[in-house]
């Protein structure tokens, strides 16, 4: 498979690099940064340096590609999709930025401004597999990749607001507190990520609106059938990469009518998760809070749910790394679901740790 990847010069289009230079099924036909063009990649990512690639400033060879990454900020890549799906239509698009997870061009244009390509956001399908994969076939040409925190909250809280086991177990009112390392703020020189600023400190942001509120409340409301009411609070933590998102649910008066005891409720929500997920290779549930280190590197995303009875609430926590499952990983398993592939391809690793 001949790949391409534009905005290389970012942590996203780094980690796509990362992961794609090491199978022998894929061959990275160019990787574009203008700010970097002309320069070997390893100047720009020592660590990629192996891959022995040059930058360009430009896509000079996408009729050849069979795929094309898009990692670059909203706006210019909806611009860079049209393009790209216009001169060459059997090229298939992965677009890493927010531009067409919305599927309502008002709601996308409340938070991002005017749409550069608006005409395509039916053609689009949101690349979360673990909801969607029946979607993201070989027949798909453009998939918008889902935000990190939009996947972490998600995979914590789908299977109790999905009817496909049985009745939904928790009520379409959810709270959802989200830390963030401070890759997912991109590369760019900003104050408040300077290391004397961020290091043993953290702070809550968005709290008056979060661009990924909308992308959540879209797919828990597929998910549900009908709208779900969400509080989402972003934080950032002094931690290169990962994610931890904690969510917060009432339970059915049908669950806590069901189960009496804390130990016995606590493991049927376990058991329930586990049987959601059972053919999601990328998702474990697990029987500890889980912490973000454990899923360093890797497309995983590990889950530990469990109830308070005596507040009658679900609580659901999961992890990923914010680059890989919340980033690159998930777009490369969309990209072998595009191409028939096991969606486990190349992205088999397991966790750096400690």
């Amino acid at each position: 498979m001949k790949v391409s990847i534009v905005g290389i010069t970012g942590y996203v289009g780094a980690e796509l690099a990362r992961l794609l230079g090491r199978r022998p099924d894929v061959e990275l036909l160019e990787v574009v940064g203008r700010s970097a063009a002309g320069q070997p990649l390893s100047k720009v990512f020592p660590n990629l340096g192996p891959l022995n690639l040059t930058v360009s400033g430009e896509l000079q060879r996408q009729n050849e590609a069979d795929f094309i990454f898009l990692a670059l900020p909203h706006h210019a890549s909806a611009e860079t999709a049209a393009a790209i799906l216009e001169q060459s239509p059997s090229t298939k698009v992965i677009d890493m930025s927010a531009d067409f997870r919305l599927r309502d061009r008002a709601t996308y244009e409340k938070w991002y401004g005017a749409h550069p390509a608006a005409y395509l956001l039916p053609e689009a399908v949101y690349g979360l597999p673990e909801i969607y994969r029946d979607k993201i076939n070989p027949q798909t040409r453009l998939i918008a990749n889902p935000g990190c925190y939009p996947t972490c909250s998600t995979l914590a809280l789908a299977p109790a607001l999905s009817s496909r086991l049985g009745q939904p177990i928790i009520e379409p009112d959810v709270i959802i507190n989200a830390l963030s390392g401070t890759s997912g703020a991109g590369r760019g020189l900003k104050q408040n990520l300077h290391y004397p600023e961020m290091t043993s400190s953290t702070t809550a942001y968005g709290l008056e609106g979060h661009r990924h509120l909308p992308e959540i409340e879209q797919t828990l409301q597929d998910i549900y059938g009908s709208p779900v009411s969400v509080s989402f609070t972003p934080h950032l933590v002094p931690l290169s990469r990962g994610m931890l998102a904690t969510c917060y649910a009432r339970l059915s008066d049908s669950f806590l009518s069901a189960h009496t005891d804390q130990a016995e409720a606590s493991r049927a929500i376990r058991e329930y998760y586990r049987e959601f997920y059972a053919n999601d290779p990328f998702v474990q549930v697990v029987d500890e809070s889980p912490y973000t280190k454990q899923v360093a590197g890797s497309n995983y995303c590990f889950i530990y749910p469990t109830v308070n009875l005596a507040g009658r609430r679900l609580i659901s926590v999961a992890v990923v790394d914010n680059l890989t499952k919340g980033a690159a990983g998930e777009g490369i398993q969309n990209m072998n679901l595009l191409a028939g592939l096991p969606e486990t391809t190349g992205l088999d690793m397991l966790g750096l740790y400690p």
